[in-house]
């Protein structure tokens, strides 16, 4: 028996550049992808931490990505992610490749934060806030710039050096690019991207300016937010999948059970937002991720496909 081919960190992203992720997730949507008949991932607690398994399926192809979220990693020097993507034929279900479970991760989820921004943030949009210095924050400066005309990155991190690294990464690409010591800089921001593993929100909702694009994707727990109430109840709110929000995201449940909103006021999810099926309304625009297993399964697919 021939081993399982293995789809490296390296290799993923040669065969599925950002900008083909973000034109593969969009057009599966538009083929008719149902965001909302996604399975929810079940999230098994360990002594470690949690074993989380996401399931997908389509006609050609079927999916599931194990990962394992272990909080004490990093005081040991192991990260605090880790996981694997298997891919199967849809037919006969015969295990078709492995693959980097966080670089596809990596990879799917700005995209996917970059085709919400493709609809939701000012065409003319220059000026990217990023909460966060690790992977997903430099991913999400390398996908919105992909979509929009990016000139300004400012970097806010709890970690001065690793401000300090990805504003440098920044600026060897051409943007003006620096670090923030406060939350102050998301008045002038004309996109804030959240990539944190904060547990209260980042910064004052009144900050952010109308028009503006408010981009969460840190957490998929129900206690857990980035954003306050006072962002989300100004904002028109686009959820990957209304399901998978009301379950997952605490950046919405928290103000739900507040009170401060109700079910009512999620503008859409992503497939009615790419086919004009969301008003955007005067205020901010908030983008809620919690990353869905239909993601993995589109790019994994393209990969695999790229490969062979």
């Amino acid at each position: 028996m021939n081993a399982l081919p293995y789809i490296d960190a390296e290799a993923l992203g040669r065969l599925v550049p950002v900008r083909r992720a973000v034109h593969l997730l969009e057009q599966a949507l538009r083929d008719g992808l149902d965001p909302e008949e996604t399975p929810q991932r079940p999230a098994i607690g360990l002594p470690g931490g949690q074993l989380l398994l996401m399931p997908a399926a389509t006609g050609a192809y079927a999916g599931v990505k194990a990962v394992t979220i272990a909080p004490g990693n990093p005081d040991r020097g192991l990260p605090r992610i880790q996981g694997t993507y298997l891919l199967f034929d849809g037919d006969t279900l015969t295990p078709l490749a492995a693959m980097d479970g966080i670089a596809l991760t990596n990879l799917r989820t700005p995209a996917v934060s970059a085709l919400a921004a493709a609809h939701l943030a000012p065409e003319e949009a220059a000026s990217l806030v990023v909460f966060g210095s690790g992977p997903q924050a430099w991913g999400h400066v390398l996908a919105l710039r992909a979509v929009r005309p990016l000139e300004r990155v400012t970097v806010i991190a709890r970690h001065r050096g690793r401000a300090e690294a990805l504003a440098g990464r920044c600026a060897a690409l051409g943007l003006n690019a620096g670090t923030g010591d406060g939350p102050e800089a998301v008045a002038g921001a004309d996109i804030v991207a959240c990539c944190t593993t904060a547990r209260e929100p980042l910064f004052p909702g009144k900050l952010a300016r109308d028009g503006a694009l408010v981009i969460a994707v840190g957490s998929h727990e129900p206690d857990v937010r980035e954003v306050d109430d006072d962002l989300v109840a100004r904002s028109a709110v686009v959820v990957e999948s209304r399901a998978s929000a009301l379950v997952e995201a605490g950046d919405v449940i928290v103000p739900i059970r507040h009170g401060t909103i109700t079910t009512g006021h999620l503008a859409g999810n992503l497939a009615e937002l790419i086919t004009g099926r969301v008003a955007a309304g005067p205020g901010p625009r908030l983008f809620k991720s919690t990353g869905m297993a239909w993601e993995d399964l589109v790019v994994a697919a393209a990969a695999y496909e790229a490969w062979t």
